[in-house]
């Protein structure tokens, strides 16, 4: 299974042979440990549980200490990914590290974008800013949202709110480094969220 949780350590830059240079974002991939195999016949679907990290025992729930008996450990972070292979040779307790990865390898990753708080339509949706002569006071406002036809707002209108600290996927991202000792991937472009956020590094499809 080509999946790991990782965590990001930042960006550098990457020079290729004929003078390219390339965005290359760093990932802490330390080892994960599987601490669920979940199959079609008890679970319903195919899934493999997996845990980042490790954090003190007081720190942990009794009902996951017992979840987390057979692994071994005591993970930090827990996700789960799922899996259309047959995942039969992975048992709890064993560790999958960056190795399962190789450079070349095209990848899927996930993140928790940054949160950028509370936002108008012009950053949020880029919306034009209404004109600034004759008397217009609608510099940055929305504008009218429905209060002629249809009398009322639909679902889904774009209006201001919440912007960023939502889950992002960027697809299709190419492996360009991967150091065993450091327990460093590089992947070419950006990735969503902070330094030292969470990040789900998964092969594409």
């Amino acid at each position: 299974m080509k999946a790991l949780i990782t965590r990001k350590v930042g960006m550098t830059s990457a020079i290729s042979d004929d003078g390219t240079v390339t965005a290359v974002t760093l990932l802490s991939a330390s080892p994960n440990v599987v601490t669920q195999v979940k199959s079609q016949e008890t679970d319903g679907y195919t899934a493999v549980q997996v845990g980042f990290e490790e954090t003190k025992e007081s720190r942990v729930a009794k009902a996951q200490l017992g979840h987390f008996k057979a692994a071994g450990k005591l993970p930090k972070v827990i996700r789960e990914f799922r899996s259309s292979e047959n995942t039969e040779d992975l048992k709890v307790g064993t560790d999958i590290n960056l190795e399962v990865f190789s450079i070349g390898d095209v990848v899927d990753v996930t993140g928790t974008s940054k949160g950028k708080g509370w936002a108008g339509t012009i950053k949020r949706h880029n919306f034009q800013r209404g004109r600034k002569t004759h008397g217009g006071r609608s510099y940055r406002r929305v504008g009218s949202i429905g209060s002629m036809y249809p009398q009322k707002i639909f679902k889904g209108k774009r209006m201001a709110g919440q912007m960023g600290n939502e889950q992002v996927t960027v697809k299709n991202l190419k492996v360009v480094l991967v150091d065993a000792e450091r327990n460093i991937i590089g992947v070419a472009g950006a990735v969503p969220g902070p330094r030292q956020g969470i990040i789900l590094i998964k092969g594409a499809k």
